[in-house]
């Protein structure tokens, strides 16, 4: 048997349940009018991304090992970036939750998942989906 794994970062895009999972609860405390944003840095990926890489590691007999799934790494601060220039009118956080310096982002091989022939979704239309569905799921109203 060949064992083959998918490591994911946080999920973001369109939510399939009802329900809220972390990575979208992430981006609602955001949007639903938090003060601060965490100083954290997070690798993010659509859950389109994830999906498939799990097809095609499955369908590709080649595939073994590890794939790690990062479309990008992004601080907090990136994301109400994007937010902001998508959604002017939400209520966002203006400044960090502490005073230290940002924690840093660091890189993730795409490689292997590019073996797989995953070709990422960016984090900005991961972001747009994502408030889509929370918008959809009447987690948030405009």
């Amino acid at each position: 048997m060949e064992l083959v794994t998918i490591n994911p970062a946080m999920v973001i895009g369109p939510l399939l349940q009802p329900t809220l999972n972390t990575s979208a609860a992430a981006v609602l405390s955001l949007i639903k009018g938090a003060h601060t944003f965490p100083n954290a840095t997070f690798g993010w990926v659509n859950v389109k991304d994830v999906a498939n890489a799990h097809i095609q590691a499955f369908e590709i007999p080649s595939a073994s090992g590890r794939y790690c799934l990062v479309e990008r790494v992004a601080h907090y601060s990136e994301v109400v970036k994007i937010l902001r220039q998508y959604y002017p009118a939400f209520q966002l956080p203006e400044k960090c939750a502490d005073d230290k310096p940002y924690v840093p982002t660091y890189q993730v091989s795409k490689e292997r998942a590019k073996e797989l022939g995953i070709e990422f979704i960016p984090l900005e239309v991961s972001i747009k989906e994502t408030v889509e569905t929370l918008k959809e799921k009447g987690f948030v109203q405009f």
